[in-house]
């Protein structure tokens, strides 16, 4: 019987000493909690440091810091590690408080390693309210205390500037609607023919007169282009172009009078003697050429207008195919 107990047992004694001789030893792991102080009043800030030290590389496991009983959460640091070729070190901030005047306990926080849990230490938290002398006077709640606004002295010169553009904004704005109105005014107010515009320039400019010395220059710098817009305009002549000489050649060939001629091209030749050697004509010379100007003005007027009469007739005229 002794002999079948002692078989029987045999296996039993064998398998448990080779699972206890292949079984490693479980990793040293250390956890620790600590506060920066375990006395606060209402609503101050507490430090607390969460810390775990690791053998080797075993794995570890944090524990989820949900919530604490009567502590609210202010700020959660991110998880720090360091590892060493024979340890790993594990440390996480957290910054708490408590608005329930008390003692109270920042309970035991679980980590697990392997298949073993370790605690920490519970730390014992005073809450208390600040404290009150009653032979001081009371103070009541200060009043809202103003922050100075770094930008406020920009703020007038940002209104200024606002204001002058908006100002000329304005200014643009009327002057527009002006040149706008004139421009509709010019363009609805009808055009005066090469004759009538040539008269007009004519007019205004006898009623400004000759003028001093430093003034005949413009006049008769004036009534030569009077004179050579019209040749164009009425006639198709390129005389802005020309000079006065080349200018009295295309008026050779209109039928001019000899007497009407000789007098336009002696006005011409006097611009050019006013102009270019600084003649200076009598007043009597300046009415003179003055009308010479403007007779023959009329005068290639009359030749201009027989012109495009027979042209008319010419078309009208012509046979149709």
């Amino acid at each position: 019987m002794k002999r079948l107990i002692v078989y029987i047992a045999c296996p039993f004694a064998l398998l448990l000493l080779s699972r206890t001789l292949s079984a490693q030893p479980a990793p040293l792991v250390k956890v620790k909690v600590s506060v920066d102080s375990q006395k606060i009043v209402i609503g101050q800030p507490l430090q607390l440091m969460v810390e775990a030290f690791v053998q080797g590389n075993a794995p570890l496991t944090w524990p989820a810091i949900d919530s604490l009983p009567h502590f609210e959460w202010l700020e959660k640091g991110q998880l720090d590690s360091v590892v060493k070729p024979d340890e790993r070190y594990y440390r996480q901030r957290f910054v708490i408080t408590s608005f329930d005047s008390g003692a109270w306990a920042i309970p035991r926080l679980p980590f697990t390693s392997g298949h073993k849990k370790y605690f920490s230490d519970s730390i014992r938290i005073a809450v208390n309210y600040s404290r009150f002398d009653p032979s001081k006077d009371f103070h009541d709640i200060k009043d809202i205390i103003d922050i100075p606004n770094p930008y406020a002295k920009w703020i007038p010169w940002g209104v200024a500037a606002v204001t002058l553009i908006a100002l000329a904004l304005v200014v643009w704005l009327v002057l527009k609607k002006k040149l706008i109105q004139r421009a509709a005014a010019a363009a609805s107010a009808p055009r005066l023919s090469p004759y009538e515009d040539a008269i007009r320039q004519l007019e205004e400019l006898h009623k400004q007169g000759a003028g001093g010395d430093g003034q005949i220059k413009i006049y008769y710098t004036r009534l030569n282009d009077i004179l050579r817009l019209f040749i164009l305009r009425k006639l198709g002549i390129a005389s802005l172009a020309e000079t006065n000489e080349e200018l009295i050649g295309q008026i050779r060939r209109l039928p001019l009078t000899r007497k009407q001629f000789d007098e336009l091209a002696e006005t011409l030749r006097m611009a050019d003697f006013v102009k270019f050697a600084k003649y200076q004509p009598a007043t009597a010379d300046n009415e003179h050429n003055y009308q010479v100007i403007r007779q023959s003005v009329e005068h290639l007027n009359a030749i201009g207008q027989e012109e495009e009469k027979d042209e008319i007739e010419k078309k009208q005229n012509k046979p149709t195919t």
